[in-house]
Protein backbone atom coordinates (compact mmCIF):
# COMPACT_ATOMS: atom_id res chain seq x y z
CA UNK A 1 0.00 0.00 0.00
CA UNK A 2 1.01 3.18 -1.18
CA UNK A 3 2.39 5.82 2.30
CA UNK A 4 -0.47 8.14 1.41
CA UNK A 5 -3.16 5.41 1.73
CA UNK A 6 -1.55 4.63 5.57
CA UNK A 7 -1.98 8.10 5.67
CA UNK A 8 -5.58 8.04 4.66
CA UNK A 9 -6.55 5.42 6.73
CA UNK A 10 -5.23 7.02 9.82
CA UNK A 11 -7.17 10.26 8.97
CA UNK A 12 -10.92 8.07 8.60
CA UNK A 13 -9.70 5.78 11.46
CA UNK A 14 -9.91 8.66 13.55
CA UNK A 15 -11.90 11.52 12.42
CA UNK A 16 -14.72 10.89 13.77
CA UNK A 17 -13.23 10.74 17.20
CA UNK A 18 -11.73 14.53 16.37
CA UNK A 19 -15.25 15.89 15.58
CA UNK A 20 -16.72 14.27 18.84
CA UNK A 21 -13.80 15.97 20.93
CA UNK A 22 -14.23 19.70 20.56
CA UNK A 23 -13.08 20.48 23.88
CA UNK A 24 -9.99 18.10 23.68
CA UNK A 25 -8.31 15.60 25.25
CA UNK A 26 -7.08 16.10 29.22
CA UNK A 27 -5.11 13.46 31.16
CA UNK A 28 -3.86 12.94 34.24
CA UNK A 29 -0.09 12.29 34.90
CA UNK A 30 1.60 10.75 37.40
CA UNK A 31 4.93 11.17 38.45
CA UNK A 32 7.28 8.01 37.70
CA UNK A 33 9.95 8.06 40.71
CA UNK A 34 6.75 5.95 43.14
CA UNK A 35 4.45 4.63 39.88
CA UNK A 36 2.88 1.11 41.22
CA UNK A 37 1.77 -1.53 38.29
CA UNK A 38 -1.02 -3.54 39.33
CA UNK A 39 -1.12 -7.50 37.70
CA UNK A 40 -2.75 -10.17 37.74
CA UNK A 41 -4.04 -9.18 41.50
CA UNK A 42 -0.93 -7.57 42.80
CA UNK A 43 1.15 -4.69 42.84
CA UNK A 44 4.75 -3.55 43.28
CA UNK A 45 6.71 -0.80 43.07
CA UNK A 46 9.89 0.82 40.82
CA UNK A 47 11.84 3.48 41.85
CA UNK A 48 11.79 3.40 45.88
CA UNK A 49 14.20 5.66 47.62
CA UNK A 50 14.00 8.11 44.67
CA UNK A 51 12.99 11.32 46.70
CA UNK A 52 12.65 13.64 44.26
CA UNK A 53 10.08 14.72 41.58
CA UNK A 54 11.96 12.70 38.29
CA UNK A 55 9.60 11.92 35.42
CA UNK A 56 6.06 12.83 34.39
CA UNK A 57 4.55 9.95 32.56
CA UNK A 58 1.32 9.27 30.60
CA UNK A 59 -0.22 5.91 29.86
CA UNK A 60 0.06 4.91 26.19
CA UNK A 61 -1.52 1.86 24.63
CA UNK A 62 0.92 0.63 22.38
CA UNK A 63 -0.60 -2.59 20.55
CA UNK A 64 -1.59 -4.55 23.61
CA UNK A 65 0.51 -2.93 25.97
CA UNK A 66 -0.76 -0.20 27.82
CA UNK A 67 2.11 1.24 29.65
CA UNK A 68 4.29 4.33 31.32
CA UNK A 69 5.80 6.64 28.52
CA UNK A 70 7.95 9.75 30.30
CA UNK A 71 6.34 13.12 28.42
CA UNK A 72 9.09 14.37 26.99
CA UNK A 73 9.24 17.67 24.73
CA UNK A 74 12.87 17.59 24.74
CA UNK A 75 12.98 14.63 21.80
CA UNK A 76 10.47 13.35 19.45
CA UNK A 77 10.83 9.74 19.00
CA UNK A 78 8.43 7.39 20.31
CA UNK A 79 10.15 4.27 22.16
CA UNK A 80 9.08 1.45 24.98
CA UNK A 81 11.31 -1.07 26.48
CA UNK A 82 10.74 -4.18 24.55
CA UNK A 83 10.83 -8.17 26.21
CA UNK A 84 13.96 -8.53 23.89
CA UNK A 85 16.12 -6.72 26.84
CA UNK A 86 17.46 -9.31 28.88
CA UNK A 87 20.40 -7.63 30.90
CA UNK A 88 19.01 -4.59 32.15
CA UNK A 89 15.49 -5.47 32.35
CA UNK A 90 15.52 -8.66 34.39
CA UNK A 91 14.23 -7.48 37.53
CA UNK A 92 11.74 -4.95 36.42
CA UNK A 93 7.67 -5.33 37.00
CA UNK A 94 6.29 -3.27 34.21
CA UNK A 95 4.53 -4.37 31.31
CA UNK A 96 7.67 -4.57 28.34
CA UNK A 97 6.42 -4.60 25.13
CA UNK A 98 6.75 -7.89 23.20
CA UNK A 99 8.82 -7.60 20.21
CA UNK A 100 7.00 -9.98 18.39
CA UNK A 101 3.91 -7.55 18.04
CA UNK A 102 6.01 -4.97 16.38
CA UNK A 103 5.80 -4.88 12.53
CA UNK A 104 9.86 -4.78 11.86
CA UNK A 105 11.04 -2.63 8.86
CA UNK A 106 14.81 -4.09 8.96
CA UNK A 107 16.68 -0.98 10.22
CA UNK A 108 17.64 -0.55 13.41
CA UNK A 109 17.98 2.77 15.65
CA UNK A 110 20.53 3.98 17.98
CA UNK A 111 18.94 7.00 20.11
CA UNK A 112 21.46 9.24 22.37
CA UNK A 113 20.29 11.52 24.58
CA UNK A 114 21.90 14.84 27.05
CA UNK A 115 24.64 16.84 26.37
CA UNK A 116 28.51 16.89 27.66
CA UNK A 117 27.27 16.09 31.05
CA UNK A 118 24.84 13.53 30.94
CA UNK A 119 24.55 10.49 28.53
CA UNK A 120 22.65 7.73 27.61
CA UNK A 121 21.80 5.61 24.86
CA UNK A 122 18.63 3.35 23.43
CA UNK A 123 18.93 1.12 20.95
CA UNK A 124 16.38 -1.51 19.00
CA UNK A 125 14.27 -2.34 16.17
CA UNK A 126 12.05 0.10 14.35
CA UNK A 127 8.65 -0.89 13.27
CA UNK A 128 5.13 -0.56 13.36
CA UNK A 129 2.43 -0.87 16.00
CA UNK A 130 -1.32 0.84 16.25
CA UNK A 131 -0.86 3.51 18.92
CA UNK A 132 -3.64 5.15 21.06
CA UNK A 133 -3.72 7.70 23.93
CA UNK A 134 -6.76 7.72 25.74
CA UNK A 135 -9.71 7.78 22.92
CA UNK A 136 -7.24 8.73 20.60
CA UNK A 137 -5.84 6.00 18.27
CA UNK A 138 -3.36 5.95 15.24
CA UNK A 139 -2.81 2.59 12.85
CA UNK A 140 0.63 2.45 11.64
CA UNK A 141 2.73 4.54 14.23
CA UNK A 142 6.69 3.91 13.71
CA UNK A 143 8.55 3.64 16.79
CA UNK A 144 11.34 1.97 18.38
CA UNK A 145 10.97 -1.12 20.68
CA UNK A 146 14.30 -0.89 22.63
CA UNK A 147 16.32 -4.35 23.04
CA UNK A 148 19.24 -2.10 25.18
CA UNK A 149 19.69 0.78 27.26
CA UNK A 150 21.43 2.32 29.90
CA UNK A 151 19.11 5.29 31.13
CA UNK A 152 17.68 4.90 34.02
CA UNK A 153 13.39 4.78 32.80
CA UNK A 154 12.81 1.80 34.06
CA UNK A 155 13.95 2.41 37.86
CA UNK A 156 11.89 5.58 37.62
CA UNK A 157 8.62 3.46 37.24
CA UNK A 158 8.83 4.18 33.21
CA UNK A 159 8.74 2.08 30.27
CA UNK A 160 10.38 4.53 27.49
CA UNK A 161 9.79 7.84 25.96
CA UNK A 162 6.90 9.37 24.41
CA UNK A 163 8.62 12.46 22.29
CA UNK A 164 6.43 15.48 21.51
CA UNK A 165 9.25 17.29 19.29
CA UNK A 166 8.95 18.28 15.69
CA UNK A 167 9.77 15.86 12.95
CA UNK A 168 13.23 17.27 11.94
CA UNK A 169 14.49 16.05 15.50
CA UNK A 170 13.52 12.66 15.15
CA UNK A 171 16.05 10.00 14.71
CA UNK A 172 13.57 7.67 13.64
CA UNK A 173 12.04 9.63 10.92
CA UNK A 174 15.50 10.76 9.40
CA UNK A 175 16.71 7.46 9.18
CA UNK A 176 13.29 6.39 7.45
CA UNK A 177 13.84 9.72 5.00
CA UNK A 178 17.27 7.38 4.19
CA UNK A 179 15.47 4.28 3.73
CA UNK A 180 13.45 6.30 1.00
CA UNK A 181 16.46 7.46 -1.14
CA UNK A 182 16.74 10.84 0.60
CA UNK A 183 19.93 12.32 1.18
CA UNK A 184 18.69 13.89 4.78
CA UNK A 185 21.80 13.35 6.69
CA UNK A 186 21.39 11.37 9.94
CA UNK A 187 23.49 13.17 12.31
CA UNK A 188 21.67 16.13 14.16
CA UNK A 189 22.85 19.36 16.26
CA UNK A 190 24.39 18.65 19.50
CA UNK A 191 25.68 20.37 22.31
CA UNK A 192 29.49 21.26 22.17
CA UNK A 193 31.78 21.33 25.09
CA UNK A 194 34.12 18.97 26.81
CA UNK A 195 32.91 17.11 29.66
CA UNK A 196 33.31 19.52 32.76
CA UNK A 197 32.26 19.78 37.08
CA UNK A 198 29.14 22.15 37.63
CA UNK A 199 30.56 24.72 38.75
CA UNK A 200 29.80 23.94 42.68
CA UNK A 201 26.03 23.35 41.37
CA UNK A 202 24.66 20.04 41.44
CA UNK A 203 27.23 18.50 42.28
CA UNK A 204 24.95 15.61 43.26
CA UNK A 205 23.57 15.09 40.12
CA UNK A 206 20.23 13.34 38.99
CA UNK A 207 20.02 9.79 38.85
CA UNK A 208 17.68 10.30 35.61
CA UNK A 209 18.94 12.08 32.34
CA UNK A 210 18.30 15.40 30.74
CA UNK A 211 16.75 14.94 27.31
CA UNK A 212 17.92 18.40 26.76
CA UNK A 213 19.02 17.11 23.16
CA UNK A 214 20.14 14.25 21.12
CA UNK A 215 23.65 13.89 20.04
CA UNK A 216 24.78 11.93 17.43
CA UNK A 217 27.68 10.34 17.05
CA UNK A 218 29.02 11.14 20.58
CA UNK A 219 27.75 14.17 22.88
CA UNK A 220 31.68 14.69 24.32
CA UNK A 221 32.99 15.44 20.23
CA UNK A 222 32.57 18.82 18.49
CA UNK A 223 30.61 17.97 15.88
CA UNK A 224 29.33 19.94 12.64
CA UNK A 225 26.63 20.10 10.77
CA UNK A 226 25.88 18.99 6.90
CA UNK A 227 26.06 21.80 4.49
CA UNK A 228 24.49 20.24 1.44
CA UNK A 229 20.87 20.05 0.46
CA UNK A 230 19.14 17.23 0.25
CA UNK A 231 15.48 16.30 -1.01
CA UNK A 232 12.51 15.34 1.21
CA UNK A 233 8.78 15.15 0.93
CA UNK A 234 6.47 16.56 3.46
CA UNK A 235 3.61 14.22 3.15
CA UNK A 236 6.66 12.30 5.30
CA UNK A 237 5.92 14.02 7.56
CA UNK A 238 2.02 13.17 8.02
CA UNK A 239 3.42 9.34 7.28
CA UNK A 240 6.45 8.83 9.40
CA UNK A 241 6.64 11.51 11.44
CA UNK A 242 6.34 11.44 15.28
CA UNK A 243 2.86 10.50 17.35
CA UNK A 244 1.68 13.92 18.28
CA UNK A 245 2.69 15.61 14.88
CA UNK A 246 1.07 13.12 12.47
CA UNK A 247 -2.17 14.03 14.77
CA UNK A 248 -1.59 17.81 14.67
CA UNK A 249 -1.16 17.15 10.84
CA UNK A 250 -3.93 14.91 9.98
CA UNK A 251 -6.64 17.19 11.91
CA UNK A 252 -7.28 14.31 14.59
CA UNK A 253 -6.46 17.26 17.01
CA UNK A 254 -9.38 19.73 17.61
CA UNK A 255 -6.61 22.51 17.61
CA UNK A 256 -2.98 21.22 16.63
CA UNK A 257 -2.03 21.60 20.15
CA UNK A 258 -0.70 19.86 23.62
CA UNK A 259 -0.40 21.94 26.84
CA UNK A 260 1.18 20.87 30.00
CA UNK A 261 0.42 22.16 33.65
CA UNK A 262 2.57 20.10 36.43
CA UNK A 263 2.93 20.22 40.31
CA UNK A 264 5.05 19.09 43.03
CA UNK A 265 5.32 16.21 45.14
CA UNK A 266 7.63 17.33 47.99
CA UNK A 267 8.06 20.31 50.31
CA UNK A 268 5.18 21.97 49.78
CA UNK A 269 2.38 20.29 48.13
CA UNK A 270 0.15 20.54 44.84
CA UNK A 271 -3.31 19.30 44.05
CA UNK A 272 -2.49 16.59 41.76
CA UNK A 273 0.95 15.37 39.30
CA UNK A 274 -0.41 17.43 36.81
CA UNK A 275 -2.27 16.76 33.52
CA UNK A 276 -1.84 16.84 29.56
CA UNK A 277 -4.06 18.60 27.54
CA UNK A 278 -4.56 17.45 23.80
CA UNK A 279 -6.09 19.55 21.52
CA UNK A 280 -7.09 22.16 23.43
CA UNK A 281 -6.08 24.27 26.23
CA UNK A 282 -7.12 23.34 29.87
CA UNK A 283 -10.60 23.59 30.96
CA UNK A 284 -11.10 27.72 31.88
CA UNK A 285 -8.02 28.94 30.01
CA UNK A 286 -8.27 30.63 26.86
CA UNK A 287 -5.52 32.12 24.28
CA UNK A 288 -5.57 35.44 25.52
CA UNK A 289 -4.42 34.33 28.89
CA UNK A 290 -1.42 33.19 27.81
CA UNK A 291 1.55 34.86 27.09
CA UNK A 292 2.89 33.76 23.45
CA UNK A 293 6.20 33.76 21.29
CA UNK A 294 7.57 31.67 18.67
CA UNK A 295 9.59 28.80 18.34
CA UNK A 296 13.03 29.59 16.61
CA UNK A 297 13.61 27.61 12.77
CA UNK A 298 16.77 26.72 12.31
CA UNK A 299 17.94 26.97 8.37
CA UNK A 300 20.16 24.30 6.30
CA UNK A 301 23.18 25.73 7.49
CA UNK A 302 22.05 25.32 11.05
CA UNK A 303 21.49 22.06 11.31
CA UNK A 304 18.19 22.64 9.81
CA UNK A 305 16.02 21.07 6.96
CA UNK A 306 16.54 22.47 3.66
CA UNK A 307 13.41 23.30 2.33
CA UNK A 308 11.75 20.24 0.32
CA UNK A 309 10.18 20.64 -3.29
CA UNK A 310 6.79 21.01 -1.99
CA UNK A 311 8.07 24.28 0.22
CA UNK A 312 10.80 25.83 -1.12
CA UNK A 313 10.82 28.92 0.95
CA UNK A 314 9.98 27.18 4.51
CA UNK A 315 12.31 27.46 7.41
CA UNK A 316 11.31 24.41 9.82
CA UNK A 317 11.62 24.49 13.63
CA UNK A 318 13.52 21.60 15.47
CA UNK A 319 13.13 21.72 19.24
CA UNK A 320 10.73 23.41 21.29
CA UNK A 321 13.15 26.55 21.57
CA UNK A 322 11.37 30.44 22.08
CA UNK A 323 13.24 33.94 22.59
CA UNK A 324 14.60 34.97 25.85
CA UNK A 325 14.71 38.62 26.61
CA UNK A 326 16.42 38.51 29.82
CA UNK A 327 16.96 36.42 33.30
CA UNK A 328 17.08 37.51 36.48
CA UNK A 329 18.06 36.15 40.27
CA UNK A 330 16.49 38.02 43.36
CA UNK A 331 15.71 40.86 41.46
CA UNK A 332 18.61 41.75 39.80
CA UNK A 333 19.59 40.95 35.92
CA UNK A 334 21.66 38.24 35.73
CA UNK A 335 24.96 39.06 32.88
CA UNK A 336 24.32 37.63 29.46
CA UNK A 337 27.16 34.74 29.08
CA UNK A 338 30.40 35.53 27.58
CA UNK A 339 30.58 31.60 26.43
CA UNK A 340 28.07 32.48 23.97
CA UNK A 341 28.51 34.52 20.65
CA UNK A 342 26.85 37.71 20.73
CA UNK A 343 25.02 36.68 17.31
CA UNK A 344 23.36 34.43 18.76
CA UNK A 345 20.13 35.45 20.41
CA UNK A 346 19.43 34.37 24.10
CA UNK A 347 16.73 31.43 23.40
CA UNK A 348 15.83 28.63 25.90
CA UNK A 349 14.53 25.29 25.26
CA UNK A 350 11.09 24.07 26.92
CA UNK A 351 11.90 20.74 28.18
CA UNK A 352 9.44 17.99 30.23
CA UNK A 353 12.03 15.78 30.10
CA UNK A 354 14.61 17.60 31.63
CA UNK A 355 14.45 17.73 35.86
CA UNK A 356 16.48 20.41 36.05
CA UNK A 357 16.88 23.96 35.00
CA UNK A 358 20.42 24.00 32.83
CA UNK A 359 22.14 27.29 32.10
CA UNK A 360 25.34 28.63 30.83
CA UNK A 361 28.47 27.82 32.97
CA UNK A 362 29.79 31.38 33.71
CA UNK A 363 26.27 32.46 34.85
CA UNK A 364 25.38 30.20 37.60
CA UNK A 365 28.37 30.72 39.04
CA UNK A 366 27.35 33.94 39.42
CA UNK A 367 24.60 32.63 40.89
CA UNK A 368 26.15 29.96 42.98
CA UNK A 369 28.45 32.95 44.14
CA UNK A 370 25.56 34.72 45.87
CA UNK A 371 24.24 31.13 47.50
CA UNK A 372 27.08 29.61 48.60
CA UNK A 373 27.89 25.40 48.81
CA UNK A 374 23.87 25.46 50.07
CA UNK A 375 21.26 28.14 51.24
CA UNK A 376 19.02 28.02 53.76
CA UNK A 377 15.70 26.33 52.67
CA UNK A 378 13.41 29.19 54.41
CA UNK A 379 14.51 31.99 52.45
CA UNK A 380 12.89 32.45 49.56
CA UNK A 381 14.50 32.67 45.93
CA UNK A 382 13.37 34.42 42.60
CA UNK A 383 14.61 32.77 39.37
CA UNK A 384 12.54 34.69 36.85
CA UNK A 385 12.43 34.08 32.90
CA UNK A 386 11.37 37.31 31.00
CA UNK A 387 9.77 36.00 27.87
CA UNK A 388 7.85 37.84 25.19
CA UNK A 389 7.61 41.41 28.22
CA UNK A 390 6.31 39.22 30.81
CA UNK A 391 8.17 37.66 33.97
CA UNK A 392 7.90 34.06 34.63
CA UNK A 393 9.44 33.30 38.01
CA UNK A 394 10.36 29.85 38.97
CA UNK A 395 8.61 28.84 42.68
CA UNK A 396 10.59 29.16 45.60
CA UNK A 397 9.79 25.77 46.23
CA UNK A 398 10.75 24.16 43.32
CA UNK A 399 14.00 26.44 43.19
CA UNK A 400 15.07 25.00 46.56
CA UNK A 401 16.02 21.14 46.53
CA UNK A 402 16.68 19.81 50.24
CA UNK A 403 19.93 18.75 50.59
CA UNK A 404 18.77 15.66 53.02
CA UNK A 405 16.50 14.43 49.90
CA UNK A 406 19.63 14.40 47.35
CA UNK A 407 21.95 12.96 50.19
CA UNK A 408 18.98 10.48 50.70
CA UNK A 409 19.01 8.68 47.24
CA UNK A 410 22.72 8.04 47.38
CA UNK A 411 23.06 6.92 50.91
CA UNK A 412 24.28 9.67 52.94
CA UNK A 413 22.30 10.10 56.00
CA UNK A 414 22.56 13.00 58.67
CA UNK A 415 20.49 14.64 61.31
CA UNK A 416 17.21 16.88 61.06
CA UNK A 417 19.39 19.96 60.93
CA UNK A 418 20.79 19.62 57.74
CA UNK A 419 17.17 19.12 56.47
CA UNK A 420 16.89 22.66 56.32
CA UNK A 421 19.60 23.19 53.83
CA UNK A 422 19.13 23.32 49.98
CA UNK A 423 20.70 23.50 46.83
CA UNK A 424 19.62 25.30 43.86
CA UNK A 425 17.83 22.96 41.32
CA UNK A 426 20.37 24.00 38.73
CA UNK A 427 23.04 22.49 36.26
CA UNK A 428 25.01 23.59 33.96
CA UNK A 429 24.73 23.10 29.85
CA UNK A 430 26.48 23.40 26.80
CA UNK A 431 27.21 27.14 25.20
CA UNK A 432 25.37 27.23 21.93
CA UNK A 433 26.27 27.85 18.00
CA UNK A 434 29.70 26.37 16.04
CA UNK A 435 27.17 23.58 14.85
CA UNK A 436 25.16 23.13 17.99
CA UNK A 437 21.58 23.95 19.10
CA UNK A 438 21.64 27.72 19.56
CA UNK A 439 19.70 27.86 23.00
CA UNK A 440 21.60 28.77 26.12
CA UNK A 441 19.05 27.99 28.74
CA UNK A 442 17.02 24.52 29.17
CA UNK A 443 13.71 25.06 31.10
CA UNK A 444 13.29 22.07 32.81
CA UNK A 445 10.36 20.51 35.37
CA UNK A 446 11.53 23.53 37.96
CA UNK A 447 10.10 25.85 35.70
CA UNK A 448 7.66 23.68 34.10
CA UNK A 449 5.57 23.22 37.82
CA UNK A 450 5.67 26.83 37.87
CA UNK A 451 4.13 27.37 34.30
CA UNK A 452 1.52 26.12 32.36
CA UNK A 453 2.88 25.94 28.79
CA UNK A 454 1.12 25.16 26.06
CA UNK A 455 2.81 23.89 22.82
CA UNK A 456 1.13 24.57 19.41
CA UNK A 457 2.18 23.13 16.14
CA UNK A 458 0.98 24.90 13.95
CA UNK A 459 1.48 23.55 10.20
CA UNK A 460 4.10 21.53 10.61
CA UNK A 461 4.20 20.85 6.49
CA UNK A 462 4.45 24.74 5.78
CA UNK A 463 4.89 26.84 8.78
CA UNK A 464 4.84 29.76 7.54
CA UNK A 465 0.87 29.42 7.17
CA UNK A 466 0.24 28.84 10.53
CA UNK A 467 3.47 29.37 12.81
CA UNK A 468 4.37 27.39 15.77
CA UNK A 469 4.60 28.73 19.08
CA UNK A 470 4.68 28.69 22.79
CA UNK A 471 2.47 29.55 25.33
CA UNK A 472 2.65 30.69 29.12
CA UNK A 473 1.01 30.83 32.35
CA UNK A 474 2.35 31.29 35.90
CA UNK A 475 0.90 29.13 37.74
CA UNK A 476 3.00 30.14 41.23
CA UNK A 477 0.75 31.93 43.73
CA UNK A 478 1.34 35.53 45.60
CA UNK A 479 2.12 33.19 49.05
CA UNK A 480 4.60 30.89 47.74
CA UNK A 481 7.66 32.06 49.77
CA UNK A 482 5.49 31.99 52.76
CA UNK A 483 4.47 28.77 51.80
CA UNK A 484 8.09 27.24 51.48
CA UNK A 485 8.71 28.80 55.00
CA UNK A 486 6.30 27.10 56.81
CA UNK A 487 6.85 23.92 54.75
CA UNK A 488 11.06 24.32 56.40
CA UNK A 489 8.86 25.04 59.78
CA UNK A 490 6.63 22.10 59.70
CA UNK A 491 9.65 20.34 58.81
CA UNK A 492 12.32 20.93 61.54
CA UNK A 493 9.08 19.84 63.63
CA UNK A 494 8.85 16.36 62.46
CA UNK A 495 12.42 16.13 62.48
CA UNK A 496 13.50 16.75 59.50
CA UNK A 497 10.52 14.91 57.52
CA UNK A 498 9.54 16.79 54.60
CA UNK A 499 5.83 16.46 53.40
CA UNK A 500 4.68 14.43 50.31
CA UNK A 501 2.42 13.46 47.75
CA UNK A 502 3.23 10.45 45.69
CA UNK A 503 0.60 9.72 42.65
CA UNK A 504 1.65 6.28 43.47
CA UNK A 505 -0.60 5.61 40.22
CA UNK A 506 -1.83 2.03 40.79
CA UNK A 507 -2.87 1.14 37.36
CA UNK A 508 -5.24 -1.73 36.28
CA UNK A 509 -3.13 -2.75 33.29
CA UNK A 510 -6.34 -4.18 31.27
CA UNK A 511 -8.55 -1.23 32.20
CA UNK A 512 -6.33 1.41 32.62
CA UNK A 513 -8.44 2.28 35.73
CA UNK A 514 -5.90 5.06 38.19
CA UNK A 515 -4.49 6.73 39.50
CA UNK A 516 -4.75 7.20 43.05
CA UNK A 517 -2.88 10.01 45.08
CA UNK A 518 -2.00 9.41 49.09
CA UNK A 519 -0.30 11.80 51.25
CA UNK A 520 2.45 11.38 53.94
CA UNK A 521 5.66 11.71 55.09
CA UNK A 522 9.34 12.06 53.21
CA UNK A 523 11.67 10.46 55.49
CA UNK A 524 15.20 12.50 56.46
CA UNK A 525 17.16 10.88 58.36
Amino acid sequence: MHRSAFACLAFITILTLAKSLPNGVHLPLHLGSRARWKRDGGSSEAGLGDASDVTYNVLVRVGQTLTPLILDTGSADLWLVSDGCRELCAHTDLPLYPQAALSPIGQSVHLLYGDSHTSTHAFGPIGTDTVGIAELSVPRQYLAAITDTNTSVLDTGSAGILGLGFAPISLIWRQLMADKGSSLPLALPGRVADAVDTAGLNLRTHTFPSFSSLARPSPYKKRQNPRYLMSWDTDSITTYGPLLTRLATLGVLSRPLVATTLQRDTVSLGDHAGTLSLGALPDGISEDDLTWVPVRGYRASQGGLPPSPQAPYEIYPLVWEVPLDDVFFDGIRLPRSSLSPPSISLSALVDTGNSLIRGPRDVLTHIAARLGDTFDCAIPHNLSFLIGGVLFPVDPRDFARPESLINDIVGLNFGPARAQRCTPALAVTDPPGDGGFLYSWSLGVPFLKSTLAAFYYGNSTHPTRDPPRVGFLSTVPSDAGESLADAVASAALHGGLFPEKSDLAIFDLATGIGPIATQGLLGVF
